[in-house]
């Protein structure tokens, strides 16, 4: 992947990391991205959480109406990526399993 960081985007993401609820997330990034990127990018992780579980392609391209070269792309990310998938579905299965056992 191309490198971007520099100090506008390590900034950006300081400032995503320093956000502490999903209603503040929420605000920044209606503010920040257009309705579409949200979809798209929400698209994208759904699909990253999906081919972790093992879904193939074709299941996965129905449920979303998503392309093959996006799953293609994320897959790659998942597979070859700097772990950010992984991370943050992780992170994700955290939550809801702290929020299970309250």
């Amino acid at each position: 992947m191309p490198d971007f960081h520099n100090e506008s985007t390590e900034r950006l993401f300081r400032t995503i990391a320093a956000i502490n609820s999903p209603e503040e997330c929420r605000a920044f990034f209606e503010d920040l991205c257009t309705i579409r990127e949200i979809q798209d990018m929400s698209q994208r992780f759904d699909t990253a959480i999906l081919l972790s579980k093992g879904y193939s392609y074709q299941k996965i391209a129905e449920k979303y109406s998503i392309s093959t070269a996006t799953i293609s792309r994320v897959n790659r990310c998942l597979a070859y990526g700097d772990g950010g998938y992984k991370t943050a579905i992780k992170k994700l299965e955290e939550t809801e399993n702290a929020n299970d056992n309250k």
